[in-house]
């Protein structure tokens, strides 16, 4: 008798321990080993989210097999608290104590959104409205140009006023950039003229070469105190960068009272006409050295450039010819 009380005393806690380290080495295995995922998933994890809420929703949504465990884990590993909110892309088979790290680690799924050069800024605006993710009204008093056209990031639950701040400093700090290096003896006296005129470049074509040409077309223009007569111009003095324009321009447009019109006013329009990319705002700060005055569409895309008027009437002729063979070549309705 005396020895069985022997073994118990001895055995009993003996075989707690062993059970309980076999026990830990076992939750060990299945806290690390590939999990139930079958193909990569992305979830949100909201703010204010505790590692309950979290541990059921990887459950749920098949990420986990043992939601427990996953608190357990995370408590043991000392990361309950350091999991953070956003959106995440869990990759098939993550381990319980892989969904942790990468929910520790605040990798979360980058968005992106991409504006294209010579948007308005009411385009511009659109798309930041429009776009998944994002959280907030838009911000008031942005005015036009202020917007750098290129591919901005954001993550889940980013706001839509801090996007569009960046998007407005980006413009400030390439503008100011581009200004320091820009050529001697331009016709435009500050950046915020600089931005006026590359929008109205970005805006006259699209073909990258053309830029620096078309830029001294305008210089010469505004040196001689001749009006720049840009159809963009006048296209935004009728919509106001509202919406686009859903007819060619009439002859009758070229006289429309507005500052934006550069038929009739001379100097460039009081704002910018678009939102123009970086490009176009190097092309107004650097010039190509020509003394040409005069450009109109060649019928490929590009444009015929001349130094005359009567050369400039040749090409515009030249112009109306191939727009007149193109009516008479379309089938009839």
């Amino acid at each position: 008798m005396a020895r069985l009380a022997l073994h118990a005393a001895v055995f009993g806690p003996l075989g707690a321990v062993l059970f309980a380290l076999g026990f830990s080495y076992f939750a060990y295995l299945e806290f690390v080993r590939p999990g139930p995922l079958a193909d990569s998933r992305t979830l949100v994890v909201h703010k204010g989210s505790g590692v309950e809420s979290i541990a059921t929703e990887l459950r749920d949504r098949g990420v986990i097999r043992d939601r427990f465990l996953f608190k357990a884990g995370a408590r043991f590993t000392g990361r309950s608290r350091a999991m953070r909110a956003g959106e995440y892309r869990f990759p098939a088979g993550i381990s319980m104590d892989g969904a942790i790290a990468l929910l520790a680690s605040g990798e979360t799924v980058k968005r992106r959104i991409t504006v294209a050069e010579g948007l308005t800024t009411r385009e511009a605006l659109g798309l930041v409205a429009a776009a998944e993710g994002l959280a907030g009204d838009l911000p008031a008093g942005v005015g036009e140009g202020s917007l750098l056209p290129e591919t901005y990031y954001f993550s889940y639950g980013d706001s839509r006023v801090e996007l569009v701040r960046r998007m407005r400093e980006s413009m400030r700090e390439t503008l100011d950039s581009l200004w320091e290096t820009r050529a001697a003896g331009i016709a435009l006296a500050t950046p915020e003229e600089a931005l006026v005129l590359a929008s109205i470049i970005e805006r006259e074509t699209a073909v990258a070469s053309e830029r620096a040409r078309i830029s001294a077309v305008f210089h010469n223009r505004l040196r001689r105190g001749m009006r720049l007569q840009s159809d963009p111009t006048v296209v935004y003095a009728l919509t106001l960068g509202l919406a686009p324009l859903d007819r060619p321009l009439a002859r009758k447009d070229l006289r429309v009272e507005s500052p934006y019109n550069t038929y009739r006013t001379h100097g460039l329009p009081p704002t910018p006409i678009a939102n123009p990319g970086r490009a176009s705002i190097e092309a107004a700060l650097h010039p190509a050295r020509t003394d040409e005055l005069y450009f109109v569409a060649d019928g490929t895309g590009g444009h015929a450039f001349a130094r005359t008027f009567p050369e400039h009437l040749r090409n515009v002729a030249r112009w109306r010819r191939i727009e007149r063979e193109r009516k008479e070549a379309e089938p009839p309705e």
